[in-house]
């Protein structure tokens, strides 16, 4: 898909489901000469962002921008995304310092689980070389992106980011799957993590969301590999057909409702009543 699919795609997303904000393309870029003259970059103008501030000048006032290590104040988020070649065990110390969980133990738990869950054997290690090669990234409003997107992060309220989920498994080749522990929520887990797995993440907006880039205590977002951002669009608001909630969300709070509502209600309780009924 060219840019302007893409540009299509964000203001669909964008109108469809009622967005706040506009949606993200993120783009990760080998050298600086990747960078469009159209991307703002904060240190040339004597400035430093964090990466979700980034994420908030592009999905708020529709900013494209370039974030390198140079551009991030957010050092332990450049060194997570592997723009700077850190010790492992200088990055596990400056955590200690920050004090994020109980005690080194725990600290060093968290790190296990990282390096067991995304970077052991070899698909590990093919994610790692992968991280290896890029030095920043180019953010940008999807729906007047300047760059073709390897993750889409969509902010939302908690019925935005149910329908971006029921559109990602209406095919259900898997489900959508999380972890989660209140930092580097938007960045690493909605930014890196769909274009080194391939696979979409929900995030919940954590320390550096709230506290640097201005997310609001409602909002949620998901992250999702470009390449199916076309997909996503294409099966907003099918799941259930005509009983679908839409958007804004049409509850029910009917009185003298039976299982008849819908036919997958009514056929599981015919089920049930036939085995009561057996002899």
């Amino acid at each position: 898909m060219d840019i302007e699919g893409f540009r299509e795609l964000g203001n669909d997303l964008y109108h469809r489901l009622h967005l706040p904000t506009y949606p993200v393309a993120i783009k990760f870029i080998k050298t600086e000469d990747e960078i469009p003259k159209e991307a703002i970059r904060p240190s040339t103008v004597g400035q430093k962002w964090s990466l979700c501030q980034a994420f908030t000048y592009a999905r708020r006032m529709g900013l494209h921008s370039a974030m390198t290590d140079d551009d991030n104040f957010c050092v332990p988020s450049s060194a997570s995304m592997g723009w700077i070649d850190v010790p492992m065990e200088e990055l596990f110390e400056s955590q200690i310092r920050q004090g994020w969980h109980k005690d080194r133990e725990a600290e060093q738990r968290k790190f296990d689980f990282i390096a067991q869950t995304l970077y052991s054997g070899p698909e590990g290690r093919a994610r790692l070389k992968k991280m290896q090669q890029y030095t920043g990234f180019i953010c940008s409003p999807l729906n007047t992106t300047i760059v073709i997107p390897d993750s889409v992060l969509v902010y939302g309220d908690g019925g935005h980011i149910s329908h971006l989920i029921q559109a990602l498994c209406f095919d259900y080749t898997e489900p959508v799957t999380s972890s989660f522990d209140g930092f580097g929520e938007s960045c690493f887990k909605g930014g890196l993590l769909p274009f080194i797995t391939g696979k979409p993440q929900v995030v919940i907006p954590g320390m550096g969301d709230r506290g640097f880039s201005g997310t609001t205590v409602g909002e949620m977002a998901v992250g999702i590999p470009g390449g199916d951002v076309a997909r996503v669009n294409d099966h907003l608001f099918e799941t259930g057909g005509h009983q679908n909630m839409g958007y804004p969300l049409k509850g029910l709070l009917a009185m003298g409702v039976t299982e008849s509502i819908t036919p997958g209600f009514k056929y599981l309780r015919g089920v049930v009543d036939k085995q009561k009924n057996k002899p």
